[in-house]
């Protein structure tokens, strides 16, 4: 029904914004991802998602279309609420949930608070098909892409780090450039570690 909003910025959290369109101040749901895209310009845009409910409307807003979309498949899991979602999208990014429910990383989705094995599993067993379908993703590619993740991961845990805190960092690495070589990927962390 509201497909985006364009005002006034009023009042900026961590978990939401009031936006001012008109006279009407609109309160509006948000993930720390959005968080983290707002500037503190006086006039902002936010793609939303109207979600009614017997008992309440609620509306939620997103910085970018494409994290708007994981959220919507998201909600399409059965066990997956609108809070799940957003807490899925403030732990990692849209595009690392995208790729995580891609190359079917269940520790990675496991590993976000309140998400257990279980729904972990259904929400690559729902959504799998649909995000390579959607998103045009080579699956095979994917799947090289996080052999190269875990040769790094394991080579960081020889060299004696936790393997959890080596995990956000190469994460992070790989976030900026998916196709470094293991090597690569390995020195960029020791310098963030």
């Amino acid at each position: 029904m509201i497909h985006h909003l364009k005002g006034k910025l009023v009042e900026k959290n961590p978990t939401n914004v009031v936006i001012e369109c008109n006279g009407v101040g609109y309160f509006v749901n948000i993930s720390l991802h959005t968080f983290s895209k707002i500037t503190d310009t006086e006039n902002i845009q936010l793609f939303t998602h109207l979600q009614v409910k017997e008992d309440s409307h609620t509306l939620f807003g997103f910085s970018e279309k494409s994290e708007r979309e994981i959220f919507r498949l998201l909600l399409s899991v059965s066990g997956i609420g609108s809070s799940t979602a957003r807490t899925m999208l403030s732990s990692m990014s849209p595009i690392q949930v995208r790729d995580a429910i891609a190359v079917g990383d269940v520790p990675a989705i496991q590993s976000i608070k309140g998400i257990g094995a279980k729904t972990a599993q259904r929400v690559i067993l729902d959504l799998k098909d649909k995000v390579l379908k959607i998103y045009d993703i080579d699956e095979v590619s994917a799947i090289s892409n996080n052999t190269n993740k875990d040769e790094a991961l394991s080579a960081l845990e020889v060299l004696g780090f936790i393997r959890k805190q080596s995990e956000k960092i190469v994460d992070k690495v790989l976030s900026q450039d998916a196709s470094l070589s293991v090597e690569d990927i390995i020195k960029l962390s020791l310098k963030n570690l």
